[in-house]
Parts: C-alpha cells; structure tokens; sequence
C-alpha cells in the first residue's frame, strides 16, 4: 500500500506565460497566456499539488541571475494566489544543451526530484507543456502526458507525433488541458474528439484562428 499522490506538472514558457526568442529575463517582460490564470484557479481546485518544471538556460548563459529568475517566479506565484490558484513548488534547470545535465527536458529529472521530495506518484500525475522536450520527460515517467497549442505547440505537434504516436493527448490551451484533466478525475475519457480534431487542426494549419 502507498500513500503517495497523483500531481499537476506544468511547464513555464508557452504554458503559462507567452514565449520569448530573446528569453524572459525580467518581470516586465513577462506576460501571462490569457486564462492562465483561470486554468490554474481551477487545476488548483482539483486538490492535486501543483509543479512548475522549467527550462531556463538563459541563467548559465549569463542572460539573467538565479536571484532575477527567482524574483520572476515570486511575482509569478503573488499573481496566481491572488487569482485563487497554488503553485506548490517551481522547479528550474539552469543548463545549457551542452552541459549534458539530467534535469534539462527532455531528460526527467525535474518530476523525478519533485517526485521524491514530495512523494508523488508519477503514473497518476499529469504533465502539461508545449514542445516535444516536455513530452518526452513526460512520456519517460509515465505521466499522462498533454501538449498544448499555445507556444510552441502548434511546430511541436508533428514531431511529438513522430517521437510518441499516442503515448500523449493535444489540447488547445491551458484551459482546453483543465477541462482534459477534470474529466479524468471524474473517469471520463481525458480526450474528446472534438478537443483532439481542434488541436490538431490548429498544429496543421498553425497561422490560422483556432476552431472550436
């Protein structure tokens, strides 16, 4: 018998907040998805822990320090409370690619620590992100496993799809993602098809409006 639990993994950029090509390195550059506040409110509402588990190499490449990224993540957490919603931990990877470290996604190490510090059980966890890197850690631990199209999603859908078939569910948005998760936890099927027809739609034609 085990008394561990089931948690919420969400990536940062491209889940949360929009995505940046010159990287996110202040508070004033960082700006929420629309109803990413909501979606947590209600991710919290599930009672599931939930964890942040973030690239963030801008750190070792000397773009921005652990104490700005860590100042980042406590405004971040301010404005999700006062929406209603709980981030329990944030998890970062401050590597470059050429480090080789196994925290970076697509290696696991980010759930496997969150996992041990807080006894989660990682098969009844889900993991949400935006690119085939968040996929992999995800699939790697057997998390139920959800790709958004916001960020990078849409260029990322195809490749996930090539690395991983099945193994991961597609949703629009963060909200999309909640909506997945709580009918999961009431045993309905995590993936409609009207869901899964909308983000695929959205992944193949990546310029247009979403259809819902």
């Amino acid at each position: 018998m085990t008394n561990k639990t089931g948690a919420i993994f969400l990536d940062r950029d491209g889940v949360i907040n929009e995505n940046s090509s010159e990287h996110v390195k202040s508070w004033s550059e960082f700006r929420f998805i629309p109803g990413a506040l909501e979606s947590i409110r209600r991710l919290t509402n599930t009672g599931m822990p939930i964890f942040v588990v973030t690239n963030q190499a801008a750190v070792n490449r000397g773009l921005l320090s652990v104490e700005e990224l860590n100042d980042i993540h406590q405004r971040m957490q301010q404005a999700i409370h006062q929406m209603g919603g709980h981030i329990t931990q944030i998890y970062h990877c401050p590597h470059d690619n050429h480090e080789k470290c196994n925290c970076r996604k697509p290696a696991p190490g980010m759930l496997l620590q969150a996992a041990r510090e807080h006894g989660i059980d990682l098969s009844q966890s889900f993991f949400i992100g935006d690119a085939w890197t968040d996929i992999a850690a995800g699939v790697s631990v057997g998390a139920h496993t959800i790709l958004l199209m916001t960020g990078r999603g849409r260029w990322n859908f195809i490749p996930s799809w090539d690395r991983f078939g099945l193994n991961f569910a597609a949703a629009c948005d963060l909200a999309d993602a909640a909506g997945m998760i709580e009918d999961a936890l009431h045993g309905e099927p995590m993936v409609s098809t009207k869901r899964f027809r909308s983000a695929v739609h959205m992944a193949m034609h990546p310029h247009e409006l979403p259809v819902l």
